[in-house]
């Protein structure tokens, strides 16, 4: 077959020939152009190079989402002269599906913005939503609505969602609905459902989704967050203010997580960077929760190659940190050849079969096992992986199941599927998901995943765990810092103003020096965003019984801040959300949990942990209007105290020449040039928590105190320091006795008591 001048004249200008005589080629440029939107190029016009189109929220590529650049050098789809690609608006599917009701307006078309009014015909009752409107992702707001009777069904009618057909209007135990889309809508969630004697459905509502359809944020966050919380709670709950946490996992329970991230040619690299980054913030999120899970992690193409193998968690070979630092140095590099689903699950079942060897039968069995999948689902080696993970699923049922007299073997299974890529393969990869809830998500940007695994520590599942907070706010950190509390004291004249630190659902932790000889509980307001009302009435305030301020003028110090600590106590319990909640305080058993010490510790083992280093970095915050905003100093330790306190004597006021008179054992030391450049305490930082991260979790090691200098400028927080200016925070470890008789006072029933140790 000979070849035309032209082409041949192309050939040779765009193509390379290899040894074995195969030509690779080139593509072009020509009729790729985007009308209304934008495209991207991974490997510019090479072989193998994706082109991925997009566009502005609510329109989607038309007619394709992407195109990739094949040997012989043309674009696969193939560009159209007669239907050029251009960005169209989004469509949602047909809401006219309703049974016993109307939906108006009843047109042929539904886009982003319209809106729909549902009613039920007369003598049936409308669940679900009257009005909704058709969203810029492809899907309706509100929920599926259902126009039914109901009264003699076992099960209530599960409705027919959007751009749906149900096979099946019999709704007694064991009758069965099955469901298909309309117009080649993809079906997500369950096929068919079966009515079960508890009333309820088997499965998810399905969902018919166009190409362009996916999952927001907020859908992820609220279904995988909600799921994967599940899984990282233990039997019994740790005090009284976590009975109703939900419980999927016996507390001598193991909990193994297996993760995949797909780096074939179809996903790009900036989104395995982005999977990377998420999986970083998911496994320290995880790290906050009462489970410490082994962990399997692995990227695949043509291959599979092992950042973290699950048998050193065995061996107890690896650490948090370790994985992070293999995941941060993993490079894509030129890995990304074919893909072999059927490789990865035999990989996860090679480490189960290990495992349950290692281990015996009966621990194995107490095993729960999760798995994270990143992928298109698009695999050309292999062959299909579902019979590989029917191999995981029957390893993990062990053949129960779940009738009566057996025990369901569902809660120890959970495989979930994050959809990535342009060109997504749904039927394929829904096969492989398993678990009762939401398990397939199907994403539009991956950069958003970071966030959304910062966000699942969302509800109240977790409210009695003290240091929880957010990587990530939008809310001038308060989700940030959920902690902060701004206090404000009038009495006469002009109001002062504190800081203090939540420290559980009645108390707020400040210092003592915020109050004045004849200051009343009415004179006290507390701000903190419960979403209750932010301002708060204060019932009480105690102040340290050793605190006296006068207490050293005869030997030469005339403000003496030894036992600077002070206790609100407020009129009603701050609702836990997560824009409020307790920060971690020393000697406590909530904060050994948070440190993961194991067995009976003590309040040394904590204090040894956090203030190990001469030179240990700490935290405190400023607000700066309405936002809040984190310093960062270092507290000067061991050989480098002496140095560090004897700053003291250039303060106003103090006139010894012994700066231990005015620096006691109790403050911890700040600020300075020397190693680093410290963050300077203001006037308006006073009583606020000073404070250490330990993988999530945060634990209030001091509070801010007193300092040499006022460097300060008005709304200006963060000032540096300069050579001679020192900050000095109260150690809480040194006044826990103080603590102890309030926060843990179990002889009352006016609040829950923390466990102090």
């Amino acid at each position: 077959m000979g070849f035309s001048v032209n082409w041949s004249w192309l050939t040779a200008l765009s193509c390379l020939f290899c040894m074995g005589g195969e030509v690779y080629c080139s593509c072009t440029q020509e009729k790729i152009e985007m009308e209304g939107g934008d495209y991207t190029l991974t490997k510019q016009l090479d072989t193998g190079s994706l082109l991925i189109y997009q566009c502005p929220e609510g329109y989607y590529p038309y007619p394709a989402l992407a195109r990739v650049c094949q040997t012989n050098g043309s674009w696969k789809p193939l560009p159209k002269t007669f239907v050029p690609q251009r960005c169209k608006v989004v469509e949602c599917p047909d809401p006219a599906v309703l049974e016993y009701g109307s939906v108006s307006p009843l047109q042929e078309r539904y886009f982003v913005d319209n809106e729909t009014t549902i009613e039920c015909y007369s003598g049936y009752k409308m669940r679900g939503s009257s009005k909704r409107v058709c969203l810029p992702n492809g899907k309706w707001s509100g929920s599926t609505p259902i126009c039914s009777h109901d009264a003699s069904n076992n099960c209530a009618d599960p409705g027919i969602p959007a751009g749906a057909s149900r096979y099946g209007n019999i709704f007694g135990i064991d009758d069965k609905v099955q469901y298909s889309c309309n117009n080649n809508l993809i079906l997500v969630g369950s096929k068919e459902r079966v009515c079960q004697e508890s009333g309820q459905w088997t499965g998810e509502e399905p969902a018919c989704y166009y190409r362009h359809t996916y999952d927001t944020s907020l859908e992820v966050s609220e279904a995988f967050g909600s799921a994967i919380k599940d899984s990282l709670t233990t039997l019994e709950p740790l005090d009284d203010t976590q009975e109703g946490r939900t419980i999927r996992i016996s507390k001598n329970g193991t909990l193994d997580i297996y993760i995949a991230v797909d780096i074939s040619e179809s996903i790009e690299e900036k989104h395995v960077n982005k999977a990377i980054d998420a999986i970083i913030t998911l496994i320290s999120k995880i790290s906050s929760f009462s489970v410490s899970p082994n962990y399997e992690i692995v990227f695949f193409s043509s291959e599979v190659y092992e950042v973290v193998n699950i048998l050193d968690f065995l061996d107890k070979k690896i650490e948090l940190k370790a994985i992070i630092d293999e995941l941060r140095n993993f490079k894509v590099g030129d890995k990304n050849t074919g893909t072999d689903l059927t490789s990865l699950f035999e990989t996860f079942v090679e480490r189960m079969s290990i495992i349950e060897l290692r281990v015996g039968k009966k621990v194995f069995k107490e095993h729960r096992h999760v798995f994270i999948l990143f992928t298109d689902g698009a695999y050309n080696m292999g062959g299909s992986p579902e019979p590989t993970v029917k191999k995981i699923k029957s390893m993990v049922y062990m053949n129960h199941t779940g009738e009566q007299g057996t025990e369901s073997r569902d809660d120890y299974l959970d495989i979930y599927i994050f959809a990535i890529g342009t060109d997504i393969f749904d039927a394929d990869l829904q096969r492989l998901t398993a678990g009762g809830a939401k398990h397939y998500f199907r994403l539009m940007d991956i950069t958003k995943l970071e966030k959304i695994f910062d966000d699942i520590i969302d509800d109240t599942e977790v409210q009695g765990l003290c240091g929880l907070h957010h990587k990530y706010s939008d809310k001038g950190g308060r989700e940030m810092y959920p902690w902060f509390a701004f206090i404000s004291v009038q009495n006469e004249g002009f109001p002062s103003n504190c800081i203090g630190s939540l420290v559980t659902p009645k108390f707020i932790l400040t210092a003592a020096h915020c109050f004045k000889f004849g200051d009343l509980p009415e004179h006290v307001t507390v701000e903190i965003d419960d979403g209750q009302g932010r301002v708060k009435k204060v019932k009480t305030f105690k102040i340290h019984p050793q605190y006296n301020n006068n207490a050293k003028v005869a030997q030469g110090v005339k403000e003496f801040y030894d036992y600077d600590v002070a206790l609100i106590q407020l009129k009603e319990d701050v609702k836990i959300s997560p824009n409020a909640r307790p920060i971690c305080i020393p000697c406590t058993q909530e904060t050994s949990d948070a440190l993961k010490l194991v067995g009976v510790s003590t309040c040394e083992e904590q204090e040894n942990l956090l203030l190990k280093n001469h030179l240990e970095k700490l935290n405190f915050l400023t607000k700066k209007g309405n936002f809040v905003a984190v310093k960062e100093a270092y507290a000067k330790l061991g050989d480098n105290r002496d140095e560090c306190i004897r700053h003291a004597l250039g303060a106003p006021g103090i006139t010894t020449l012994e700066p231990k008179e005015a620096v006691t054992d109790n403050f911890l030391c700040t600020g300075g040039l020397a190693h680093q450049r410290d963050h300077i305490a203001c006037n308006g930082d006073s009583g606020g928590a000073v404070f250490k991260e330990y993988e999530h979790r945060t634990i209030q090691v001091a509070l801010v105190s007193w300092g040499t200098k006022d460097l300060c400028k008005a709304n200006d927080g963060l000032v540096e320091s300069n050579a001679d200016s020192r900050d000095f925070h109260i150690n809480l470890f040194k006044v826990v006795p103080f603590l102890k008789s309030i926060l843990g006072n179990d002889t009352q029933d006016e609040y829950a008591p923390l466990r102090f140790l």
